[in-house]
C-alpha cells in the first residue's frame, strides 16, 4: 500500500474518531456510534508504536463493549471485537496470553456468526480466526516481537534497518485482512450514519 493512502485512511480515521468522540459527548447511548469509534481506533492502532497500539487497542476494546452493553446482539459490534481481540493477541508474545484473546475473538466471531448468519466477511474472520495461533507462534518464533518492540540494537545499522522492515510488512500482512475488513465496515457505518435513523421498533 503507497505512502499516500496510508495517510488518506490515517487522516480520514482520526476525523471518524474525532466526530464519534464529538457524538458521544451529545449522545453516550447510541451503540452504532461507539462502534464507528472503536473502528476508528483500532484502524488508527496500526499506525503506533507496539506498546501505543495495544493501549489503543484496549482503549477500542472498551468502547465496543459499551456498545454492547447497549445492544448485546449488535453484530458488527461482535466481529469489531473478535478483530480487537486478534489485534491484540497478534502484539502479545507471550503464547498462552495471546491464545486467551484468540480464544476470545473466536467466540466474538462465532456471535456475530450467529446473529448474521448470511455474512460471508464473518464467516471468514471465523476460518481466519481457527488459524491465527498458529500463525502468531510461527511470527513470534522468528523473533517478530523483538523487532517490533526496536529490540536488538546492537546488529549493524544496515541489517537492523532491513530486519526492521521485515518484520513491519509482516506485520501489515497480518493486519491486512484485518484492517482491509474493519475499514470497510467503518466506511459502511460512516456512509450510514448520514442516513436518518429507523423510526424505532
Amino acid at each position: 500500500m503507497d505512502m499516500q493512502s496510508d495517510f488518506d485512511r490515517l487522516l480520514f480515521f482520526e476525523h471518524a474518531r474525532k466526530t464519534a468522540e464529538a457524538t458521544y459527548a451529545k449522545n453516550p447511548q447510541d451503540a452504532d456510534n461507539l462502534t464507528r469509534w472503536g473502528g476508528a481506533l483500532l484502524e488508527l492502532s496500526q499506525f503506533q508504536s507496539v506498546p501505543d497500539s495495544k493501549k489503543m487497542i484496549q482503549d477500542a476494546i472498551s468502547k465496543l463493549e459499551e456498545a454492547l452493553m447497549l445492544n448485546p446482539n449488535k453484530h458488527d459490534t461482535l466481529w469489531c471485537l473478535g478483530n480487537a481481540h486478534t489485534s491484540h493477541a497478534f502484539l502479545t508474545p507471550d503464547q498462552d496470553e495471546a491464545r486467551d484473546y484468540f480464544d476470545k475473538a473466536s467466540q466474538y466471531f462465532q456471535q456475530s456468526v450467529d446473529e448474521d448468519p448470511g455474512n460471508d466477511l464473518y464467516r471468514k474472520s471465523l476460518e481466519v480466526a481457527a488459524k491465527a495461533p498458529e500463525l502468531h507462534m510461527e511470527i513470534h518464533k522468528q523473533g517478530f516481537s523483538q523487532q517490533a518492540m526496536g529490540a536488538g540494537s546492537s546488529t549493524s545499522t544496515g541489517t537492523k534497518t532491513s530486519k526492521k522492515k521485515k518484520s513491519s510488512d509482516l506485520k501489515y500482512d497480518i493486519f491486512g485482512w484485518i484492517i482491509l475488513a474493519v475499514g470497510i465496515v467503518a466506511w459502511v457505518g460512516f456512509a450510514k450514519s448520514h442516513v436518518p435513523p429507523p423510526p424505532p421498533r
